[in-house]
């Protein structure tokens, strides 16, 4: 059987390269940074002082700091997937805000294996892209889809094995 892995958010983030980036939007008339990012359509700045229309997309920083963080307790409404088996108890998961270097605080899922007792505010994370949920595609093919979520940066020596 054929497996395939794509992202849960088209145009979000992006695998190719070296490593995994979030893609976000840069006003060519002010360079404020946007993420999600604008949609083509979306035809203005979100800057109030700015009357631009035009954007490039731009990778954003792959290492931020974590501004807050939580735990989700409980399951969220749907849309959401629950990434284990049917029938299965729900697994609490880690929640961080990060403030990457662009000024911009983005709130992602922490990555598996890590909770909130591995977290502090100020402490170092980086992007990494794991997978959040599988769907069976038309062909009979399976997919993984993907997210970005945040995996706390620890000085050699210091991580614990997870």
């Amino acid at each position: 059987m054929t497996r395939t892995s794509l992202p849960a958010v088209d145009g979000w983030f992006t695998t190719a390269g070296p490593a995994p980036a979030l893609l976000g939007s840069r006003c060519t008339a002010c360079a404020s940074t946007y993420f999600p990012p604008i949609p083509d359509d979306a035809g203005f700045c979100r800057n109030p002082a700015c009357d631009g229309e035009t954007f490039d997309e731009v990778e954003l920083s792959r290492r931020g700091r974590i501004w807050s963080y939580t735990d989700a307790q409980y399951q969220p409404p749907a849309p959401y997937i629950a990434p284990q088996a049917e029938g299965e108890v729900y697994v609490p998961f880690a929640l961080a805000a990060v403030e990457l270097a662009e000024g911009l605080v983005v709130l992602g899922q922490v990555a598996d294996g890590y909770g909130v007792d591995d977290l502090e505010v100020g402490g170092e994370v980086e992007l990494v892209v794991e997978r959040l949920y599988d769907e069976a595609a038309e062909d009979g093919s399976l997919r993984d889809r993907t997210i970005w979520r945040w995996k706390p940066v620890v000085e050699l020596g210091q991580e614990a094995d997870r």
